[in-house]
């Protein structure tokens, strides 16, 4: 039976932006050998997560404990060496209250408004 990996990561693979970003997670994890999964959008009930809500920010599972928004990102910086810096400043406590709500009040809303629209154009 397959090992659990340290950190799960479940995001919107249809978003261009998303894909391209946790590509280049996805990447760097390989390189250095993190033990990282992700996790596409349709996986979302493995997360205890119904597809839309999954849709609506990132989510990280890690040691069991489902983490979502900006804590999801430094999460995910933490395990990448490269990038461990930055989980270092956003844990600053103006700089998460700054970071968070830039995330869950801008562009998480946007890029889910941008889901939607996928969503609606496909099914035309």
């Amino acid at each position: 039976m397959a090992q659990t990996p340290n950190i799960q990561i479940l995001y919107n693979d249809t978003c261009g932006i998303c894909a391209r970003e946790m590509d280049s997670y996805a990447r760097e994890a390989a390189r250095i050998g993190a033990d990282m999964q992700f996790c596409p959008l349709s996986t979302a009930d493995r997360f205890g997560l119904d597809p839309d809500t999954a849709a609506r920010r990132l989510h990280v599972l890690q040691n069991g404990q489902l983490i979502a928004g900006i804590d999801a990102f430094i999460a995910i910086w933490a395990e990448l060496p490269r990038l461990a810096w930055l989980a270092k400043i956003a844990r600053l406590p103006w700089v998460h209250k700054m970071m968070g709500a830039v995330y869950d009040h801008i562009l998480a809303p946007i890029i889910y408004r941008r889901h939607l629209g996928r969503i609606r154009r496909a099914a035309r």
